[in-house]
């Protein structure tokens, strides 16, 4: 009997713990869900989206904090330099749309980000933004290119474009379109390499996206090539098993990493543009096999269950367990904001405002378990679609 009301005094409190835990464990989402317009309006700056804006313009228009924040993510990836400029480009082009009286404001930060990138890509090289590796051996396409470079050089450019025509940039966009499209043609399965004999189906995604932007700007037609680079990914780079696009491959297009979260929200995103309904399919299986929810809190995976791959630096950390993707869920806002999943976005915001630490610094926030390329990332998740409906013809061009 002694010993009974010694084990009943031990799961006493213990089974008190599990109670608490069961009881306020699936409410602790609700003390972090956000009101999702105050992140995301249609064609407009919602209030947190602007304070995520704000850290980022004064980073542009302070060159002492710039200078800091770039060092210390080159320091990690050169490529987060790089992508960060992007993202933040097309972020400032979308809130330039949506607010015309703030449009040279915003058009001032781009064509300083613009002119800086193309200087250091023509004063340090294509590896200045790439990572070490890059180096070890030797691009199979002669002369050596980056698509991840000219990519997202095009898509700058031709957002920069949408937004209000600068002349000077327009042979910039259209030379750089002839190489996507002359390096990508040339490929075996209409890729370009990102690295040399690795193709990367985000970078990928993106060049074919500028061009169609390019398209819309200049009135050339590159439809047809468009349409067989759609053929050629659609039959030799889709993984059998879950239908999504395989993230890298060889040059030959053998694949080196099936699907990947940090990779097909992005590739999603892209294809809206130059097939809607193949990007939604792609949407909806990484939504069904990658996003999910615990208790309220939203997340996304980095691989599905029938492909496990390796970390790296794009994944970032694998949360044991759930097997949350740091890398897969900041991009799964980007997905769930282009694909009107507001249900999804209010899950994966509830959990950035738990998890993410929000800081805040007068009118400027930015989240401390991210980084600079992150919050571009967030930002331009938060004001996305005015670019977009102008890159598909739903919306005029200012001249």
């Amino acid at each position: 009997m002694l010993a009974m009301k010694r084990l009943f005094c031990f799961l006493s409190p213990a089974f008190s713990l599990l109670l608490a835990a069961a009881i306020w464990l699936p409410a602790l989402h609700l003390f972090f869900r956000p009101v999702l317009s105050d992140f995301r309006r249609p064609n407009a700056v919602a209030p947190e989206a602007r304070r995520l804006a704000a850290r980022h313009l004064a980073l542009w228009e302070d060159p002492v904090r710039r200078e800091k924040e770039i060092a210390r993510m080159r320091a990690s990836n050169a490529e987060w330099d790089f992508m960060g400029r992007t993202y933040f480009v097309l972020a400032l082009a979308n809130m330039a749309i949506s607010e015309p009286a703030q449009e040279g404001r915003y058009l001032g930060v781009i064509d300083s980000i613009i002119g800086e990138t193309l200087q250091l890509e023509q004063s340090r090289g294509i590896y200045y933004f790439e990572m070490d590796y890059a180096k070890a051996s030797s691009f199979l396409a002669q002369p050596p290119r980056s698509t991840f470079l000219d990519g997202e050089i095009a898509m700058m450019l031709a957002a920069r474009q949408l937004v209000r025509p600068e002349p000077h940039y327009a042979p910039m966009l259209a030379q750089r379109v002839d190489l996507l499209e002359q390096y990508m043609s040339r490929g075996p399965v209409m890729c370009g390499e990102s690295y040399p004999d690795e193709c990367w189906m985000f970078c990928n995604a993106v060049a074919i996206a500028a061009v169609h932007m390019s398209d819309r700007l200049d009135g050339r037609d590159h439809s047809a090539f468009i349409q067989h680079w759609l053929a050629t990914v659609k039959a030799k780079l889709v993984h059998k098993d879950s239908g999504i696009l395989v993230s890298s491959f060889t040059y030959a297009g053998e694949p080196k990493d099936g699907p990947e979260g940090s990779s097909i929200w992005m590739v999603a995103h892209c294809l809206k543009v130059v097939d809607p309904e193949f990007a939604a399919d792609q949407y909806r299986r990484a939504r069904a096999q990658i996003g999910k929810e615990v208790m309220g809190f939203g997340y996304a995976r980095e691989w599905p269950p029938t492909w496990e791959g390796t970390p790296d630096i794009d994944s970032g950390p694998i949360v044991p367990v759930l097997n949350a993707s740091a890398g897969s869920s900041g991009l799964a806002v980007l997905g769930a904001s282009t694909f009107h999943d507001d249900a999804y976005l209010q899950q994966l915001l509830t959990t950035l405002r738990f998890a993410g630490f929000p800081t805040a610094r007068g009118d400027e926030l930015r989240f401390a378990a991210s980084n600079q390329v992150g919050d571009a990332v967030l930002l331009y998740a938060m004001v996305q679609g005015p670019l977009w409906d102008r890159a598909a013809g739903n919306g005029s061009v200012h001249q």
